[in-house]
């Protein structure tokens, strides 16, 4: 047994697989499996342990992924966002950074502590942004399918890695980056000994197709094979998302429902963030913007010292398309964030809307279809499935995504 987060896990006794799949919402499975397309994903969903449960709010791709690898929310490892203000930056000034280094996780990672207690671990991620955090501190094999061709036995636990793969360094907006990570987590199987291996995918098709759609269906039947090739190669396999997926366009002329936050407190307050007005913060920003272009469901409002902030809540809280504005404490009890790490005030859009800061710094001509994003509440449910029977598991109103490191290692 090892101990992590206040959470102890049981070794694994077989090779295990545990799948990220990036903006995946239950009806995704469910389309592909009813289209006939993905006969594996069908058989988990009738005959395996299916479950539904709630990723982290922030519905985002990095608090989900560590909050996965930790088996605890981002009040413990305090990843709360890809992006974030650090208040103790430039002496004390602050500075909008991105969340991607390992000196702002807070925690311990079950990899790692697998890896030190002896277990052959791996880690296949499509972005290269999550690989330094889902990697701290655990020796094994840790790379990207974005840079894979980088890959090297110091860094990286392995080199040669297109080779091993048999396929190309994809380009990082495409459904073939993922396909790289699925092919990587079958090809590892196959030449090494794996214990515990955790692949994390990018959600470019979901912010594209909505399920059921041909694009949708072909990517999940292409997943759908990597996983029935691993589940024949003896890997126990748990499969869970980071967040769902919704529409956040208007039906009608396919422009996006955008709520341009900064732009609205900079002008009721008179004053710009370089005046010392208040600071609109999107957390769903990362080095990838061009499908979603930073427009998110989620924001985090810093707000100038003497303000009524009461005031601004009410004014935020009465705008249509907003589904609730909290204070911090509210908002950190709730969604078990660092405090320290969050703003003023939490604004939460409701589904078919985003937020954005301003709209002369969104560059949205990367969209080439309707947009699709997620951050908010509406994109919280996500699938648990497991290609084993599962007993024992601790009586919970409902799972959460970060459990399924606990179900796969001692409740297989």
């Amino acid at each position: 047994m090892i101990e992590v987060n206040g959470r102890s896990y049981r070794l694994p006794r077989q090779p295990t697989v545990i799948v990220c799949v990036d903006g995946c919402q239950y009806e995704y499975l469910e389309a592909a499996a009813a289209a006939g397309v993905a006969p594996y994903i069908a058989r988990l969903l009738s005959d395996g342990a299916a479950f539904k449960g709630d990723c982290v709010v922030p519905s985002f791709t990095n608090p989900n992924n560590l909050s996965i690898v930790c088996g605890a929310p981002p009040a413990v490892h305090g990843i709360c966002g890809n992006y974030f203000f650090d208040r103790g930056a430039e002496g004390g000034q602050g500075k909008e950074v991105m969340m991607n280094d390992p000196q702002y996780l807070r925690a311990g990672t079950v990899l790692a502590a697998a890896a030190a207690a002896g277990a052959s671990v791996a880690v296949v991620t499509a972005k290269d942004k999550l690989r330094a955090l889902l990697g701290h501190g655990m020796r094994g094999i840790c790379f990207s399918a974005e840079k894979a061709d980088q890959a090297n036995l110091a860094a990286n636990g392995i080199d040669d890695v297109p080779a091993l793969v048999g396929m190309a360094v994809p380009d990082v907006y495409s459904a073939e980056l993922s396909e790289f990570v699925f092919a990587a987590g079958v090809r590892l199987l196959q030449t090494r000994k794996i214990d515990l291996m955790y692949l994390s995918t990018t959600d470019y098709v979901q912010h594209k197709c909505a399920p059921g759609t041909e694009g949708a269906n072909a990517f999940y039947a292409m997943m759908d094979k990597y996983l029935g090739r691993m589940d024949e190669l003896g890997a126990v396999i748990g499969l869970t998302a980071d967040h769902g997926m919704n529409a956040k366009h208007d039906a009608a002329t396919g422009e996006p429902n955008v709520i341009y936050l900064q732009d609205l407190l900079d002008d009721w307050l008179g004053m710009g963030v370089d005046a010392g007005g208040a600071r609109v913060i999107l957390p769903i920003t990362d080095p990838y913007v061009v499908h979603h272009g930073a427009l998110g469901s989620y924001a985090t409002v810093y707000l100038p010292a003497g303000l009524d902030a009461a005031e601004i809540r009410a004014r935020l809280s009465a705008l249509p398309g907003i589904e609730l504005v909290l204070d911090n404490t509210e908002a950190c009890a709730r969604f078990e964030l660092p405090p320290d790490r969050v703003g003023d005030l939490v604004i939460v859009s409701q589904q078919p809307v985003v937020l954005g800061t301003s709209a002369a710094r969104h560059d949205l001509s990367g969209l080439n279809v309707p947009l699709r994003s997620h951050g908010g509440i509406s994109e919280q449910t996500v699938p648990l499935l497991f290609n084993r029977p599962t007993a024992g598991i601790p009586g919970k109103a409902r799972l959460r995504n970060f459990d399924i490191l606990d179900v796969a290692l001692n409740h297989i």
